[in-house]
């Protein structure tokens, strides 16, 4: 589709499939990701053989996620890659299902890790090429509450599915989820995604400036988000393992059951915050939701140093819907204030993923250590530390990048 006709409004279809889209990934993403700790140690795994296993999938997604924005970026088949993605996630939750040994495991995890690098670049270009730059904050609000609606319903079914049934089915649903979510994929029309706007290139341009990652890079106000959104990360990654492991303590498969809680809350705000914050991005700007955010996570880390009840512990993962729901939304949108034009937006997207997603693994490694030496409420308080230097950055530092307030057509 030309960038002329992007004026005209996207097909109802398009749009409720991508609707979908957000929803079922959503759900299959969720069912490799919290629950497979406790599913390896169910197979006898000692801490340390599932923590590699988790750090090697981590890693891989890591690795991976550069180059999946730029490959995002030069393919136009964006649906057919999304779609191989899915098929390889579904194929390697079959393989842990399967086989629950050592190496079947480890190659499945890297499976899934690289390929799942694919999802976020994706989604993001599609909507940009569908609905165009005035649309975009809202179009992503509305990605967001879709896919946090999946995430719930997700948690919900498979901690059912984990407690009723067994751990192992929570893969096999997993599986069976893939078929519908590359069906709903086939229901938007690719001929009413943009590729120059896919890409962050100008409207009406056809090639954009052809900026590698690192000329992106030497923009200040793009390095002091990049430093702001790991220290978030940073500081987030490990408060939700950490909790979990105190929930977790003497109730056997009832963790399943936590795990689920903390998941719903957290993915309940979400879905009601999600569509709010895309609209006021618009309207308030970049940078105020993005206060609120950061300074929800230093309030949620002390919070969890006053008690031990595990409803309360539970409640207190509002703020981490808060932080999560509202970050989730605008960071993709200041990412593609600051990349417009270069035709570069879903590269630099994936390249601060690659970015965040390290300060993330740290997150969980330092505070893991500090944890074991000092107890939870010091890893708790380390981690609150961090998310407050983060914010006071963002306060001082960060620059609003929304220039002016647009409205686009009904999402």
């Amino acid at each position: 589709m030309s960038s002329a006709s992007q004026s005209q409004t996207p097909s109802w279809q398009t749009l409720r499939g991508l609707d979908a889209l957000n929803f079922l990934l959503a759900d299959v993403q969720t069912g490799v990701g919290p629950f497979v700790a406790i599913y390896l140690a169910g197979y006898k795994w000692n801490e340390e053989r599932v923590g590699l296993a988790l750090a090697v999938g981590g890693i891989a997604g890591i690795v991976a996620q550069t180059p999946a924005g730029a490959l995002v970026d030069s393919l136009r088949s964006k649906r057919a890659l999304f779609g191989l993605a899915v098929a390889a996630l579904a194929a390697g939750a079959l393989v842990i299902a399967l086989l629950p040994s050592f190496w079947p495991v480890m190659a499945a995890q890297i499976f899934i890790g690289s390929t799942s690098s694919v999802f976020i670049p994706a989604i993001c270009a599609m909507s940009l090429g569908i609905v165009g730059r005035s649309a975009f904050d809202a179009r992503q609000g509305r990605n967001q509450t879709f896919n946090s609606a999946g995430n719930v319903t997700a948690a919900v079914s498979m901690g059912l599915l984990g407690y009723l049934v067994s751990n192992r089915s929570i893969f096999f649903f997993v599986a069976t989820l893939a078929v519908p979510t590359i069906l709903v994929l086939l229901l938007i029309r690719p001929a009413e995604i943009d590729y120059e706007l896919a890409r962050g290139a100008s409207d009406g341009e056809t090639g954009g400036k052809a900026e590698s990652v690192w000329a992106l890079f030497q923009d200040r106000p793009l390095v002091i988000f990049l430093v702001c959104a790991v220290m978030f990360h940073f500081a987030n990654a490990a408060m939700l393992p950490l909790l979990g492991e105190m929930l977790a303590k003497g109730r056997g498969r009832a963790s399943m059951l936590f795990m689920s809680a903390c998941i719903v809350t957290t993915q309940l705000v979400i879905t009601l915050i999600a569509s709010w914050s895309g609209r006021r991005a618009g309207t308030w700007g970049r940078k105020p939701l993005l206060l609120i955010a950061f300074g929800a996570l230093p309030v949620r880390g002390v919070l969890y140093t006053f008690t031990s009840n595990t409803s309360l512990l539970v409640a207190i993962q509002i703020l981490d819907g808060v932080g999560a729901g509202i970050f989730g939304v605008v960071s993709v949108l200041v990412i593609a204030d600051l990349t417009r034009g270069t035709g570069r937006f879903n590269l630099t997207l994936g390249a601060i993923t690659t970015a965040v997603g390290i300060g993330a693994s740290l997150s969980q490694l330092i505070a893991g250590s500090i944890v074991h030496h000092a107890g939870s409420r010091a890893g708790f308080l380390f981690l609150a530390g961090v998310a407050s230097a983060a914010l006071a950055i963002l306060y001082w530092f960060m620059p609003e990048t929304h220039e002016q307030n647009v409205q686009g057509p009904t999402q």
